[in-house]
């Protein structure tokens, strides 16, 4: 497949980094020389610089013979320009555009991303994306990571195994005996930085980052068994009242179990915007480190707090603060993939990574078709990648035991009709069921072939 990638900052040049790695041809496109180097020198890839929106440089992209344009400048408009430039000039079949501004996406105007309008097939919204990210931490508490698969009947939860976890030092194979109703599969564990695929015979230890795939119904006595206590989120207190904190809100709004929410917002025009939005959402109006504020925001009564400013390190020591006046559970909104490491040191309970959220959404809308749902983990360390199976797959017909997946490559989950199962070697798989496998970089070109994408996807 021909892609062309119009904007090499961080999550153009993941993009860039999933699709070359599985063997299609990449073009990146920016006005920076030095984003276009970065990507050309660090990936297969071939690179234009110039401004995306100019019909000559897609011409010069290959944008004549592309599959599929990926629009995601930091400009809005950039991207919807690129878009109808490569859909009324060069007859582009698939058009993604990342949009932030939340103008362009009201419902009542979505007319305007018809074929004959503005015509873009995707549009993804990196605020809505974040929202729902923020929300889904708080569906489990006392887990770093979240995200649901197989239409929310089974999660993948990232847990921090600590000392007092119940099953440390317990070889996978012994929980499967132990805990043979549960429906929950060790799919990852990153240990001292390191991403890998455990085997049976693999323990846990305290420090490890586990990433487990659960069923809906058994995410209580997952977290239990690995020592993580579920707590009801019955007050939330917000700092950031922007696009994403309003959208979080909103939702905990419109809940049947009621939430009480508290918003604290520095600018005054955007906590009289979220004020004059919400019903039953308490706005205060300063500085969400100031610790008199947050004492009247009730911080040491709430159940979680979210930091979901624009800036990092405000969102860092919000919840550094929030944890030190007694909010037992805290999360951050981080861009700067760097700060990550030192989320453990300062006791901040979970994070929310836009690039990856947004990395994850666009590679959903590439890989259509079969494949259902991508999440990219970490830094394009892994993905988990949920798909039906067809009938000329390899593995339609045979049992996971017979399947010769690569090492870096595990079963989650399979679903057959509405039933989620755990998988184990004797599970067969067949044509229609519904499976979600975790794979290291390295190995999804792998699983790409075994889900026989090249053939029934593009």
């Amino acid at each position: 497949m021909k892609v062309i990638i119009c904007g090499a900052g961080q999550v153009g040049w993941q993009i860039a980094r999933h699709l070359s790695g599985e063997r299609n041809d990449v073009t990146v496109v920016d006005n920076n020389a030095d984003l276009v180097r970065r990507a050309t020198d660090s990936l297969d890839v071939q690179g234009v610089t110039g401004f995306a929106s100019y019909p000559s440089v897609l011409d010069k992209a290959g944008a004549g013979d592309a599959d599929m344009i990926i629009a995601a400048t930091h400009s809005d408009e950039v991207n919807m320009v690129t878009c109808q430039v490569a859909h009324s000039v060069f007859r582009v079949n698939r058009k993604i555009a990342r949009l932030r501004s939340q103008a362009y996406l009201e419902t009542i105007y979505s007319d305007l991303y018809r074929r004959d309008h503005m015509p873009i097939d995707v549009v993804i919204s990196p605020e809505r994306e974040v929202a729902a990210a923020a929300l889904q931490r708080l569906s489990a508490p006392s887990a770093f990571d979240t995200e649901r698969f197989m239409d929310g009947q089974a999660h993948l939860l990232g847990i921090l195994i600590e000392d007092d976890c119940p099953v440390i030092n317990t070889p996978l194979r012994q929980l499967t005996d132990l805990f043979s109703t549960l429906r929950a599969t060790v799919v990852g564990v990153r240990r001292e930085g390191t991403l890998f695929s455990p085997e049976s015979g693999d323990q846990l230890f305290a420090g490890d980052e586990c990433y487990v795939f659960t069923h809906v119904d058994d995410i209580a006595r997952t977290m239990e068994i690995f020592g993580k206590k579920m707590a009801k989120q019955e007050r939330v207190v917000l700092v950031g009242g922007g696009n994403v904190g309003l959208a979080v809100a909103t939702e905990l709004e419109q809940r049947a179990t009621r939430v009480r929410t508290k918003i604290i917002e520095k600018s005054r025009a955007c906590a009289e915007r979220a004020a004059e939005a919400l019903e039953r959402t308490i706005v205060l109006n300063g500085d969400g480190l100031d610790v008199a504020l947050l004492a009247e925001a009730g911080i040491a009564r709430a159940d979680a707090m979210l930091a979901i400013t624009d800036d990092d390190k405000t969102n860092m020591l919000a919840a550094v603060r929030a944890k030190s006046e007694g909010c037992p559970y805290a999360i951050a909104l981080i861009n700067d993939p760097t700060l990550v490491p030192l989320m453990g040191p300062l006791g901040i309970d979970a994070y929310i990574n836009p690039r990856a959220t947004t990395v994850s959404s666009i590679l959903r809308h590439i890989r259509h078709g079969r494949v259902r749902a991508v999440y990219s983990i970490g830094d394009a360390e892994a993905e988990v990648i949920e798909a039906e199976v067809l009938s000329t797959s390899p593995m339609a017909g045979k049992r996971i035991s017979d399947i010769g997946f690569p090492e870096g490559v595990l079963v989650g989950a399979v679903r057959k009709g509405d039933t989620v199962l755990r998988p184990m070697g004797s599970t067969r798989i067949d044509e229609g069921d519904v499976i979600a496998l975790f794979a290291l970089a390295g190995d999804v070109p792998e699983v790409e072939r075994l889900m026989q994408v090249s053939i029934d996807f593009f």
